[in-house]
Order: C-alpha cells, then sequence, then structure tokens
C-alpha cells in the first residue's frame, strides 16, 4: 500500500488544478476573520479591509473578510465529490474597534456560505479548548454589568455534497470495513462536544513563520479524517499552513492535498515529513493499546466480547470491527519539492506471532496483545 501527498504553493481562492468530483474529504482551518494576527493576510486578499479596520468600519472588515473565503468555499463544494464532507475549523471573533466591544459570529458567516453553496449542514462539533491562563474573564472582570462571557471554544463545521456516500462494490466494502475505527473511540469522537484536546503549541525556528501559523493540533485532522473517509481517499487542506492535515492523512492511509499561500512553511513541512514515520507509528501503537485496556477492563467488568478482528485476534465490540486494520509507515519519499509518497509496511502488530481465541474472545491471552502492552 501507498499514498500520494502534494503541499502546493497557490491561492486557494482557483483551485483549477483539481478536477471537479475529485476530493473525498475536506479537513481544514482558515484564517479567522477579525482576528489581529489574520489582518495583514486579509488585507492582502483585499485592499479595501485595510481601510475598513482603520476607519474602525469592524462589520464592514467582517463582511470583507468572508467575501474572500467565501471563494474558498465554492471551489470546495465544486471539487468535492458527491457524498464528500468538508469538515472546518473555527472560531469566533471577539474584538473591541473603537468604542464598540463586539462578537463576530464566524462559524455562522461560515454556515450560511456552505448552505447558500448547496452543501448540507451536519451535527457539529464544539472544541472546547483548554486554557491555563490566570485572567481569562474579559470586561469589568467581578463587576456587573459589563463582563462578557469567556469565549473558549471552537467549532468543527461539518458539510455534506448531496446525499450519503455509497459504497457499491465488494471492494469497496471490504476496503470501508478494513477502515473502521474500534467501537470506543466512535463514541469518544462522534461526540459533538470535544474536551480533550488541547491547542498546539507553535515551536517553530523562523519567528515570522510562527505568529503567521495557526496550526491546530494532530488529533483534530487525525479524528475527522478517520471519521470521514475511508483508506485511500484523498483529503485536502485549502489551507494547509504547516500541513498537518497532511501528516494525518499520511499516518490514516489517505491520500492528500494541501494549497497554501506562505511559500516559507516549507522548510517546516519538510522538516516535519522526517519525522512522520515515527510519529505515525507510535500514534498507532498507542491507539491499539487503548484497545486493549479497554477490552480489560471491559472483561474484568463481566462484560462479553461476540466479535473477535480477523488481523490482530483480540476481541472486538461489533461485526464492523472484524475487519479493522491498522498500516504502520515504512517511509516517506520526497521525490520532488512538496511531493511526498509513503510506503507503508503490513498492519501494526500482524508481524507478532498469534493464538487463537474462542469467538466470545473469552480472555485476554494473545501474544500480539502482550506484545503491544510491553512497547
Amino acid at each position: 500500500m501507498n499514498t500520494d501527498h502534494r503541499l502546493l504553493f497557490r491561492d486557494s481562492r482557483c483551485m483549477e488544478i483539481l478536477d471537479e468530483d475529485s476530493i473525498e474529504l475536506v479537513v481544514t482551518s482558515p484564517p479567522y476573520p477579525m482576528i489581529e494576527m489574520w489582518d495583514a493576510t486579509f488585507a492582502r486578499m483585499n485592499g479595501k479591509i485595510a481601510g475598513e479596520l482603520e476607519a474602525r468600519g469592524g462589520w464592514a472588515a467582517y463582511q470583507l473578510m468572508h467575501a474572500e473565503l467565501d471563494k474558498v468555499w465554492k471551489e470546495v463544494c465544486r471539487v468535492l465529490k458527491p457524498g464528500g464532507i468538508a469538515c472546518i475549523n473555527i472560531g469566533d471573533a471577539v474584538r473591541k474597534i473603537g468604542e464598540s466591544f463586539f462578537l463576530y459570529p464566524n462559524h455562522a458567516r461560515i454556515i450560511h456560505a456552505f448552505t447558500e453553496s448547496g452543501l448540507s449542514p451536519l451535527p457539529a462539533v464544539i472544541w472546547r479548548k483548554q486554557t491555563n491562563a490566570p485572567n481569562k474573564f474579559m470586561g469589568s472582570g467581578m463587576l456587573p454589568a459589563g463582563a462578557y462571557v469567556t469565549l473558549e471554544h471552537e467549532y468543527i463545521l461539518i458539510f455534506r455534497k448531496g446525499g450519503g456516500r455509497r459504497f457499491k462494490t465488494e471492494q469497496e466494502k471490504l476496503n470501508r470495513h478494513r477502515s473502521a475505527i474500534f467501537w470506543e473511540e466512535r463514541n469518544q469522537w462522534f461526540s459533538d462536544i470535544w474536551f480533550d484536546l488541547k491547542g498546539a503549541r507553535q515551536q517553530l525556528a523562523d519567528e515570522k513563520v510562527r505568529k503567521r501559523s495557526g496550526a491546530y493540533p494532530f488529533e483534530l485532522p487525525y479524528r475527522l479524517i478517520n471519521m470521514y473517509s475511508v483508506m485511500g481517499d484523498t483529503v485536502l487542506d485549502p489551507f494547509a499552513g504547516m500541513g498537518t492535515s497532511l501528516f494525518a492523512a499520511m499516518a490514516a492511509g489517505r491520500n492528500s492535498v494541501g494549497m497554501e499561500i506562505e511559500e516559507d512553511f516549507y522548510p517546516a513541512v519538510k522538516e516535519k515529513a522526517g519525522q512522520i514515520v515515527n510519529f505515525a507509528n507510535t500514534l498507532i501503537r498507542d491507539r491499539l493499546k487503548r484497545h486493549l485496556a479497554f477490552v480489560a477492563e471491559r472483561q474484568e467488568s463481566g462484560k462479553p466480547f461476540k466479535h473477535v478482528n480477523s488481523h490482530y485476534g483480540f476481541p472486538v465490540v461489533t461485526g464492523q470491527e472484524k475487519q479493522l486494520v491498522l498500516h504502520s509507515l515504512k517511509k516517506v519519499d520526497e521525490p520532488e519539492p512538496g511531493h511526498f509518497t509513503v510506503d507503508y509496511s503490513q498492519p501494526a502488530g500482524s508481524d507478532v506471532p498469534q493464538s487463537r481465541q474462542d469467538e466470545n474472545g473469552a480472555k485476554l491471552k494473545n501474544p500480539v496483545q502482550q506484545s503491544l502492552f510491553e512497547i
């Protein structure tokens, strides 16, 4: 198995390089309108934005910023296949311009843009971001009535193009089953509130690059890619930044395409590409370990298992998990700048001898399981 990944330094408001109906999944986080760190980025897109900000026209600047993002969303809708999914991580903004303190509802504006383009909004995720700030409150603090609710969450908006995706051939159905997630992961990942993801810290050598990067944590695109695509699909990130979505696609066995206008991000992306094999394989092993810990806890509580995974020999809760397999990364090559290819080894853990279990998976006595716990 191998996958292909391309980072293209170009403006995603025009993605003519991508064919219509060619992408199964979009995972991205755009620059947030009315967040000061992205003012210059939007001003380069439309010079009128800087003028409105200088003239204290906050709402007009907000509308102009979203008008530029709308051009990207139209392209996203064009390139998505029927049944394809778009996941947009976005936060609202609070800002004082002149004497006016205002909430700019970015998530609502993006929902409007996608629905106007014909996509269907699906239930969204609220990402409750953890913060250690000692003075989180805004406004007058403890004195009513001039205090403001602290804004500590972002949204992961989810849209679908047309109806549900169809898997018609036997090979497509088998690949779908091999791309399954664990039952306990499904319960956690498909919750509408995510508490357990921390914001990504930007540790880059180039201070100027760091200030322009708003990367989300690796786990965020990795979850979404596993939730809304199957192995071999192509994932698009029209605001690729540091390449987090691309690397998550590598770890999940998907192809990917990223668009980015800041070419000086490339050295950091290239450096990350040299680290992704070890990082992804550790991530995969950790997923297997967590499942085995779940198995042990469930068995200790006396709850039975009715199914066994055919690749690893450990118990699983549902029949849909019987073909689930995780492919470890073998190597990453870069045949040309910004073009990465990934080769995969046999499924993680499949090189360890397995002992047979009965269909109920009654005992946790499997060399694969024991080996994984010792890593």
